[in-house]
């Protein structure tokens, strides 16, 4: 069965919905939006720019592709190699090379290693050795109650990061 609206037209140019087909005037869905505007306008700051999960993964990727090329880099050139990781920057490079890589802000970083590779309070490295071993650790990187930790088995060197 089809519904009848009804409908009241002055002219044949000019129709208006009366009873209950009648809808929201402009005025109205104006008023709707700009209380809209006026929510998220507030809200937003709140939840600021904060790390997303995704920043936090690809920084945790990004250190441990930095472990590995240490790692491989003590293999092929049989000598020790180097990641070094300043925490108050939030930034590491693998030594020699000086191009330090910067972690977004808003992740805390955190070095679990050897005594003997703390340079400083805010400063540590993971060696890794010719045969493939390392020093080991964990670096852990967080944001807020999200975080990924990148371990580094002493044994065999090998780098997996965990949820």
């Amino acid at each position: 069965m089809k519904e009848r609206r009804n409908v009241e037209c002055a002219t044949p140019q000019v129709c208006r919905a009366t009873g209950d087909a009648a809808g929201f005037s402009l005025l109205e869905l104006l008023v709707v939006l700009m209380l809209m505007a006026i929510i998220a306008a507030v809200t937003l700051p709140i939840f600021g720019p904060g790390v997303s999960t995704t920043d936090l993964k690809r920084s945790a990727r990004e250190i441990a592709a930095g472990l590995r090329l240490a790692r491989s880099q003590a293999i092929a050139q049989r000598t020790e190699a180097t990641l070094e990781l300043d925490l108050a920057a939030r930034a590491f490079r693998v030594l020699p090379d000086p191009r330090m890589h910067t972690m977004p802000e808003g992740i805390e970083l955190k070095l679990f290693t050897a005594q003997s590779d703390l340079i400083s309070d805010q400063v540590g490295a993971v060696r890794f050795f010719p045969d493939g071993g390392s020093t080991g650790g964990r670096i852990t990187l967080a944001a807020g109650e999200r975080k990924f930790d990148v371990d580094i088995d002493w044994l065999t060197g090998r780098v997996s990061i965990l949820e």
